[in-house]
């Protein structure tokens, strides 16, 4: 025997499967068939710990110590969390609501308006109350849609936060490890100056050479000399902010490997389409969008009436010890419904609202995609134009070393004077400062073109946070 239902029932099961707004659609993107500079395939090695491949076990336990102590980590791990709660108050509001209450009241009615008022009397109440919103228009389904999109935006929030912070540790120590190297030859160029300089004076005040022979020895030694404390000044300022990467108080970094030592990482490789999916500030902004999406069904269906049920099961009496009989017994159920008439174009002011915020997060979508192509292209010019660029100057360090030798040779044969041997030596040490800060930009493309090509290699690092337990994970649509 089949079950029958009145038309009303059958409406609102049909209504039930209604979602007002638009559903999400990626929008299309224009993306290049490959990149100008650099691989064109997918290699595994994008989901490496490419840290470890620089093979320095300092900088190892530097990326380490930033996972667990970094504070905007865990700021962004705070975040994810309260997105998850936001997201389980919304979808609560999908299921039915059912609250107990008890009460106990001593009161008197007015004589004026009741027939037997004006003596009092007492009321004890004890029940269950019910309600349940009839999702006819899918407002709460859009809101709970939004909520979930909004939480795996935070969690690519965080992953974006990982995969900033490990590049900026390399980073970091790559430039202080090229810093200590350029004090390095600041201090040992200084200290070559000073005994020329005490050299020349002596032999000034025999009368073997000419006042500005001395002069000009003495010049190029404090030239060198005062590089010595700038220098140090910035390898206190890049040991303060790796110290705020990794969480603790200003205080001395840990050397490993010299800059020279140190090894190259291979390069990741894949194509520009791959950025899509592997770069988790565009997975972030692309939630954003579903998000925002989402809000305008929600919003819209404000226009139309909102449809509960409501029901009560309880005890009532003026006597305590009757609240439990039989004849105590109260219940009720019923349904409502509201709708808007007249708001002035509220409704109306929230969707044009909610349309214009899809726009925006349209636009950061699109523009986060353009941003990371761009990011890409960079890295991999920054690696080939470096790698030309520090072969050459290391040609022009060994040539300059050969003229320096030369020239002090020829002086000391009488056959130049020491402005020349000055020149050779400036331009060599000038050149070996250049050299050292072109050596550290070229380790930093390869740890800034693992940052722009993203990949698995940010969910190894999540491994290694020692970070609050995340929510239970959601499943991406």
């Amino acid at each position: 025997m089949k079950a029958r239902h009145s038309p009303g029932v059958l409406l609102a099961i049909a209504l039930a499967g209604c979602t007002l707004g638009p559903d999400y659609r990626r929008p299309e993107v224009t993306v290049p068939a490959g990149w100008r500079i650099g691989p064109t395939e997918l290699a595994a090695i994008s989901n490496a710990a490419w840290w470890d491949q620089f093979q320095d076990p300092s900088l190892t336990r530097l990326v380490r110590a930033a996972l667990s102590g970094n504070l905007d980590l865990e700021i962004a791990t705070a975040r994810v969390d309260q997105a998850f709660a936001q997201f389980g108050i919304a979808r609560s509001a999908q299921l039915p609501q059912v609250d107990a209450g008890a009460s106990a009241a001593r009161l008197r009615g007015s004589e004026n308006a009741l027939p037997k008022g004006g003596e009092p009397f007492n009321d004890f109440v004890l029940g269950l109350s019910a309600s349940f919103e009839i999702d006819v228009w899918g407002r709460l389904r859009r809101e709970t849609e939004a909520a979930r999109a909004t939480l795996l935006a935070t969690e690519e929030g965080r992953r974006t936060v990982i995969l900033t912070l490990v590049a900026s540790v390399a980073d970091g120590y790559i430039q202080l490890r090229s810093l200590d190297r350029q004090l390095e030859i600041a201090r040992s160029t200084s200290a070559s100056l000073d005994e020329a300089a005490r050299l020349q004076r002596r032999r000034f005040e025999e009368g073997v050479v000419p006042e500005s022979d001395y002069r000009q020895a003495q010049a190029q030694f404090q030239a060198a000399a005062a590089q010595i404390p700038e220098l140090e000044r910035l390898i206190a300022r890049q040991e303060n902010f790796i110290n705020v990467l990794i969480g603790t108080n200003p205080g001395p970094i840990e050397r490993g490997l010299e800059i020279d030592a140190l090894a190259f990482p291979a390069p990741p490789e894949g194509l520009p389409a791959d950025l899509l999916e592997r770069r988790p500030d565009i997975r972030e902004a692309e939630q954003g969008l579903v998000a925002a999406n989402a809000d305008i069904g929600a919003v819209k269906a404000a226009y139309f009436p909102r449809i509960g049920l409501t029901a009560l099961l309880g005890l009532r009496s003026a006597a305590l010890s009757q609240l439990f009989e039989g004849p105590s017994r109260t219940w009720s159920y019923g349904v409502g419904a509201s709708l808007p008439v007249l708001d002035g174009g509220r409704i109306g002011g929230q969707v044009a609202q909610a349309e214009a915020v899809k726009r925006e997060a349209v636009a950061t979508y699109r523009k986060s995609i353009i941003a990371a192509f761009g990011e890409v292209e960079n890295a991999l010019v920054d690696r080939a134009r470096f790698a030309q660029t520090r072969d050459a100057q290391a040609i022009n360090v060994t040539a300059l070393q050969r003229f320096r030798d030369l020239a002090a040779l020829r002086y000391r044969e009488g056959a130049t004077i020491y402005l020349e041997v000055a020149s050779a030596e400036q331009s060599l040490f000038n050149a070996q400062l250049t050299y050292a800060a072109t050596q550290s930009q070229l380790f930093q493309s390869y740890a800034n073109l693992y940052k722009a090509m993203g990949g698995g290699w940010v969910s190894e690092a999540q491994k290694l946070a020692v970070i609050a337990a995340p929510p239970p994970p959601v499943r991406r649509p």
